[in-house]
C-alpha cells in the first residue's frame, strides 16, 4: 500500500498495524527494516530507514519545525537518515536534521536532537553516546 502512495519499499520490510506516516512519498525503507505499531513517522522530509533497522513502538521521527524567528512561523524540513542495523527503541523522540548512524542503538524515551554515532549505544535527554555496542558470541 506505501508503494502506491509513492514510498520505496525494500524487500521483507515489516511496517505493523498502527503506525503513522504523514507522507509515505517522502519515505525509503530499505530491506528487511522494521517499523513497530504506534510508531509515528511524520514525514514532511525525506525519512530514510537504512537495512535491517528497527524502529520500535511510539517512536516519533519529525523532519518538520518552524521558523519561530519569523511572524508567519513558515515551516522548515530537514531529513532524517537512520543507518542500517540500528535499533531506536520505544517511544524515542528524534528531531529534524537527525542522522543516526549505523550499528546504533537508541535507548528507550531518549530524545535525540543531534546525530549519533556508528556501532554505539546512546540514551538520554538529550541523547548522547554512552558505550560502544559490543557482541557476544554465545
Amino acid at each position: 500500500m506505501l508503494q502506491c502512495f509513492g514510498a520505496k519499499v525494500g524487500r521483507g520490510v515489516h511496517v505493523y498495524p498502527g503506525v503513522k506516516i504523514w507522507a509515505p512519498w517522502n519515505l525509503e525503507l530499505a530491506d528487511e527494516c522494521g517499523i513497530a505499531s504506534g510508531a509515528i513517522l511524520y514525514s514532511q522530509g525525506k525519512i530514510i530507514v537504512g537495512q535491517r533497522a528497527v524502529i520500535s513502538q511510539g517512536a516519533h521521527l519529525v523532519t518538520g519545525t518552524h521558523d519561530y524567528s519569523h511572524p508567519g512561523f513558515p515551516l522548515i524540513t530537514k531529513p532524517i537518515h537512520i543507518g542500517s542495523q540500528t535499533w531506536i527503541a520505544a517511544e524515542v523522540f528524534i528531531h529534524p536534521g537527525v542522522t543516526i548512524n549505523d550499528g546504533c542503538v537508541v535507548g528507550a524515551r531518549s530524545v535525540v536532537t543531534k546525530d549519533m554515532p556508528s556501532w554505539t549505544v546512546c540514551a538520554g535527554f538529550p541523547c548522547k553516546p554512552i558505550k560502544p555496542r559490543e557482541f557476544t558470541t554465545s
